[in-house]
């Protein structure tokens, strides 16, 4: 055997041990996709902090998204592992049968999500949208709100002229003077606020019987591949959860944690502990309770599904959304506490 043929399976050899010594963990490292909204919550810190990587020990790509329909849009395409979105998309979704698990109820929104009317508009109440513009992000849980709002105070949708814009767009139309009201989240809807007054909120349209909510969801594959890196992202948010929940007052203007929210969702830093205050937080605990995860989300997903159906928006409903809910995640974060 020459000295060129000795060299080369020496060097195969060495190469071979050297993948074996690495394991499958090393050799195979897991790559997780996560695509974020700009709401203001707790979990942006650990975020910020690369937390969620530090307890998946995984390399992950935070991908932004301005509406909760983009997010399913890019989950069905396999693009997105785990995603943040609302109620509403999240209902339309799961009524298609998207193969998805909600893992975590973010919380119940309340005046993070408005209806605000342009100065010089005339809107007063809900009353005088007919014959408006009006924008929200379609199968939004700000577009459910706005067609609750309707359905309650009487107000046909068809005498409304409801436009489909995301943040962005909503923002900058409303700046030009293109609409006359929209219904949306921070950062558009704190810019939108600037030149209009609020008409409603989020928390009143929940007293009237339709409230909505926020949630992160996994793609049910991902979830069955993955379910220790699922358990590890529920853990990370519900710390981040308890450590808002234990002094919220501490989450002040100048606080760090202000200033990484405002970073990562571009809402204004004198506004973040306000608009912190404009959810309910659920605790880890009351995730797995029959309120969210063991049993309420459920409900809330029937509920929303068929007023969707109701407005023509999708075109059935299930008989049984709880494969859609799964509070085991939670429960095993809680166990390995």
């Amino acid at each position: 055997m020459s000295t060129i043929s000795r060299r080369i399976i020496l060097l195969s050899s060495a190469a071979l041990a050297g993948a074996a010594f690495l394991g499958p963990a090393q050799a195979d490292d897991l790559k997780i996709t996560i695509g974020y909204q700009t709401v203001v919550e707790p979990s942006k810190v650990p975020q910020a902090d690369g937390a969620y990587e530090k307890a998946t020990k995984a390399a992950i790509d935070w991908r932004k998204f301005d509406s909760g329909a983009d997010v399913i849009a890019a989950v069905a395409s396999g693009s997105v592992d785990i995603g943040y979105v609302g109620s509403s998309p999240l209902a339309a979704a799961a009524s298609r049968e998207l193969p998805i698990q909600t893992i975590f109820v973010v919380g119940l929104i309340g005046q993070s999500e408005a209806l605000v009317a342009r100065n010089g508009s005339g809107i007063e109440k809900i009353a005088d949208l007919a014959g408006e513009k009006v924008a929200v992000p379609f199968v939004s849980t700000t577009h459910y709100s706005l067609l609750a709002a309707l359905k309650h105070e009487g107000v046909d949708p068809k005498s409304v002229e409801i436009l489909n814009l995301r943040p962005p767009e909503i923002a900058a139309a409303f700046a030009r003077g293109d609409i006359d009201a929209a219904y949306v989240w921070d950062p558009a809807l704190g810019q939108i606020k600037t030149s209009g007054k609020v008409v409603l909120d989020s928390s009143q349209v929940a007293a009237w019987g339709a409230p909505t909510f926020d949630a992160w969801i996994v793609r049910t594959d991902f979830a069955e591949k993955h379910p220790e890196a699922v358990r590890d992202f529920v853990k990370v948010t519900g710390a981040a959860y308890a450590e808002f929940l234990a002094k919220p007052d501490a989450w002040s203007v100048s606080s760090p944690q202000a200033a990484k929210i405002a970073k990562i969702t571009g809402a204004k830093l004198e506004e973040v502990p306000q608009l912190l205050k404009g959810y309910g937080f659920p605790t880890l605990e009351e995730q797995a309770s029959t309120k969210f995860l063991g049993g309420g989300t459920v409900k809330a997903i029937e509920a929303a599904s068929a007023f969707l159906k109701e407005q023509g928006k999708i075109d059935a409903v299930l008989p049984d959304y709880s494969k859609y809910v799964s509070p085991k995640y939670v429960t095993e974060a809680l166990a390995s506490n």
